[in-house]
């Protein structure tokens, strides 16, 4: 340890404690932890409700194409905000910067709508 600088003993310290407890919480749930054998908690689920069917389905792709447009239309809220609170320190520029930033954003939403990704209808 006399090569490894001082200013890493910290973070070393910290990773030693954050693995001593994570390691210390896996023994003792296994350790204090119910042991209940049964069928019922063989089971898929535990919510009573017997299961049907097989969980390796096929999804369809659309739903995570939604799943996907919809984070990206809420990071562009997440832009739009600080330039809302600064609309008027920003002036006619900040302005100017919202609109092409819009004018992209509807582009691609344009080519989203034209690629039919959100008609449910049609696979």
């Amino acid at each position: 340890m006399k090569n490894l600088p001082q200013d890493y003993l910290p973070l070393l310290f910290q990773i030693g404690v954050a693995l001593g407890f994570v390691s210390l919480i896996i023994w003792a749930t296994s350790v204090l932890g119910p042991r209940v054998k049964s069928k019922r908690k063989e089971d898929p689920f535990e919510c009573g409700i017997e299961s049907e069917g097989d969980a390796r389905s096929p999804i369809s792709v659309k739903y995570f194409l939604v799943a996907i447009l919809f984070v990206l239309f809420d990071v562009e809220i997440v832009f739009m905000y600080p330039w809302a609170v600064n609309f008027k320190s920003l002036g006619w520029f900040g302005f100017g910067e919202m609109l092409t930033f819009v004018a992209f954003l509807m582009a691609g939403f344009y080519y989203i709508i034209k690629k039919g990704v959100l008609n449910w209808d049609e696979d």
